[in-house]
This record gives structure tokens, sequence and C-alpha cells, in this order.
């Protein structure tokens, strides 16, 4: 099969197309043929060496722990899925190597779910790890109907899920973004409030009271500015803010879930969540995904086709 990899820790200019053995499919697990691969930054993240404190890599080492595609074959036990089903995964084994920026992938049949039949291929590989991180980060603050919960770094690819899914909870939802994505955080069901200096008072002024939770999917003073503006601080959820916890609230790493996974899928049919695709690229083109994910400034989601 041809993938995209990386014969040791590097950068986006060390990826290169290869040619590699078919994947081992093992007891339950699935053999994918992949659709479409998700980025996120975790991808070159992992690739530069960043998580190797913390996780087992092995090389030539496959990026991408999203995928759309469709069963090929099952392995021993794997009674969930049969060959023909389309599916969406993230696919986080216990060690990064064999990921989806490749033809094909082998997945653990827990971190898959049915695809979205309202999705296409593009918008169904950008919602797994993106989507997960939203729904559980939500989870994690308890984010319920007539709350109102501020989300920060609205437009990205994790947060315009997010308020997606805040909306659809029946919640209030304030989200920060620059002028240019205010109409489509308005789009999603948000009130648009510009990022940087003066954001708590731009806050105040749309909740005078205060918000009842806050998601933090960008970093920097996020949770700070946050611990000013909710009525108690173990309602704030980062991504990005690994004192979170220190400070009170919750550092969130996404898990894979099946049944969370379902869950986002079944949104998506029933016309409460989709997925705004910024950029479909192909596969042998994951080194421009990167640079352009690594800029911050897209909206919405970057894929790779296969």
């Amino acid at each position: 099969m041809k993938a995209i990899a990386l014969q040791q820790f590097g950068s986006a200019d060390d990826l290169r197309t290869v040619d590699l053995p078919d994947p081992k499919v093992a007891p339950g697990e699935v053999l994918i043929q992949v659709k479409a691969a998700g980025v996120n930054p975790v991808d070159w993240k992992l690739a530069s060496g960043g998580l190797d404190p913390i996780m087992e890599s092995g090389f030539p080492l496959i990026p991408g722990w999203d995928v759309s595609g469709v069963v090929v074959r099952t392995g021993f036990d794997a009674t969930e899925f049969k060959p023909g089903d389309e599916v969406i995964g993230y696919v986080r084994k216990d060690w990064a190597q064999n990921g989806t920026y490749a033809e094909l992938v082998s997945a653990p049949v827990r971190t898959l779910a049915r695809k979205p039949a309202a999705l296409s291929w593009e918008q169904a590989a950008g919602l797994p790890l993106a989507g997960l991180t939203a729904y559980q980060s939500l989870d994690r603050v308890g984010a319920a109907a007539g709350d109102t919960v501020l989300i920060h770094a609205a437009a990205g690819g994790v947060g315009s899920l997010g308020v997606q899914l805040a909306v659809a909870r029946g919640a209030r939802v304030i989200g920060t973004a620059s002028e240019r994505n205010h109409d489509f955080l308005r789009s999603l069901g948000a009130e648009p409030v510009e990022y940087g200096e003066g954001l708590a008072g731009r806050v105040r002024a749309l909740a005078p009271e205060g918000v009842d939770a806050a998601l933090d999917f960008v970093g920097g003073d996020a949770v700070d500015i946050s611990k000013d503006l909710v009525k108690d601080p173990s309602r704030i959820a980062s991504i990005a803010d690994g004192e979170a916890e220190a400070k009170g609230g919750h550092y969130v790493w996404v898990r894979p879930d099946a049944a969370d996974l379902e869950a986002l899928s079944g949104l998506a049919d029933a016309g409460k969540l989709t997925v705004n695709v910024d950029h479909a690229l192909p596969l042998d083109q994951a080194a421009e995904a990167w640079r352009l994910n690594q800029e911050g400034r897209t909206r919405g989601k970057i894929v790779l086709t296969v």
C-alpha cells in the first residue's frame, strides 16, 4: 500500500510517500480502505517527537488518527462490522506507528462507529478526534440545557463542533473568533466575540452575570480569563493548558470511545451536526496540509483524500 511516513522524528519537510506492506489485522480489529484522513495538530506534534515522553512510537511512522472508509476485512472476533460497512474512527492505538495517512489502516473496533450518511467522506474524516474532543469536554463540565457556555477558538476544528454540540444540548453559546469568522459562528448558533485584549469585558456585555461553563480550545490565557467569568472554576475544561487542573478546572485528553462516536454520527444524521472542511488535499500533499494546520487560521477542518 501507499502511505505517508517519516523514517525518524521530524517535520513536514520529512514526510515521504512510501510503499509499505498491508497492515496486519489483529483480533478485534478490522481492515479499512481509507477514503479520507483528518489532519490534527497532534499529528505533527507526534511526528516531531513531542509525545515521545508519554507514548511509544515506531518507524516508519505513518501519522494520522482520524479516518473515514470502508471495511474490507475483519479480524478474529470483530463481529461489530462486516466487509462493505462504511465507518469512521479515531484510531488511536496503544502505540504510534500505523496511522491513517495511508490507503489501508487496521483499526480496533472500539475506535470505530458507522459513518454518518449525511456527511461526505471528507466531512466524516474530520469528525472523530475533533468531535470527540468537543463532546467529552462538554461532558466534563456538565454542559446542559439552559447553560451559557463560553467557547474559546470557536471557529476552529474542535470549536466549531463544540458550538454545534452545545447548541444541540440546549445551551446558549458565546464563541471567540476573529471578526472574519463571526458570520460563520452565527450560522452555527453562537454569539461571536472578538478574542484578544478586553475579551472578558466583551463577554460580560453579552452575559452580565458571567457564564456557566467555559471550554478552552486554544491555550494562552483562555483559562485565566475564563476563571473571571464562570461561577464555578470546576466547570472549565481545556485541551491546551496543562495547568488547567491546578487552576481548578479540567485538562482533557480525548479518548477513543465507540459509544460517543456513535452519538456524534447520530447527531450528524439528525441534521444537528456538520463538519466544515476548509481544505481537502490529496494524500501526497500531507506536508502542505500540516503547514496550513500549523498556521492556526483554519475555519473547520483540513483533510487528506485517498
